[in-house]
C-alpha cells in the first residue's frame, strides 16, 4: 500500500493536506456517529470534494461511496480503508499524465 498523505500534526507549515488525511477530518468535524450508512456519511459533509494529490486536484467522495458495494460502515477506519485505493488510484493515474507530469515541475 502507498503512503498515506501528511497529517496535520506535523510542523512543516508549508505541508499540504489532501486524500485519506482529510476526509478524516472532515468526517472529525461533521460529527459522523459509528456504525453509519452512505446516505449518513454523505449529508453530514459540507463539501464532499476532497483533494487528492498535493497539486489541489480533487475527487468527489459522494460519488464513490455511493459506487462502493456496501452501504454500512461500522467505524471512521472502516470508512478510510475502503477509500484510501481510490484516492491511490487517482494521485497515480494523475501524476503519470501529461498534465499531471507538467503540475510538478510548475512553482504553482
Amino acid at each position: 500500500m502507498a503512503a498515506r498523505p501528511p497529517t496535520g500534526g506535523g510542523s512543516d507549515p508549508d505541508a499540504i493536506e489532501f486524500g485519506i488525511a482529510v476526509l478524516g477530518e472532515r468526517l472529525d468535524r461533521a460529527g459522523v456517529r459509528f456504525p453509519a450508512t452512505t446516505t449518513e456519511l454523505i449529508e453530514s459533509m459540507d463539501d464532499t470534494e476532497v483533494a487528492y494529490d498535493a497539486s489541489g486536484n480533487t475527487l468527489d467522495v459522494a460519488a464513490e461511496l455511493r459506487d462502493l458495494p456496501v452501504e454500512h460502515f461500522d467505524t471512521k477506519r472502516d470508512v478510510l480503508n475502503r477509500l484510501h485505493p481510490i484516492f491511490e488510484e487517482r494521485r497515480r493515474s494523475g501524476a503519470g499524465s501529461l498534465l499531471g507530469r507538467v503540475r510538478t515541475l510548475l512553482p504553482f
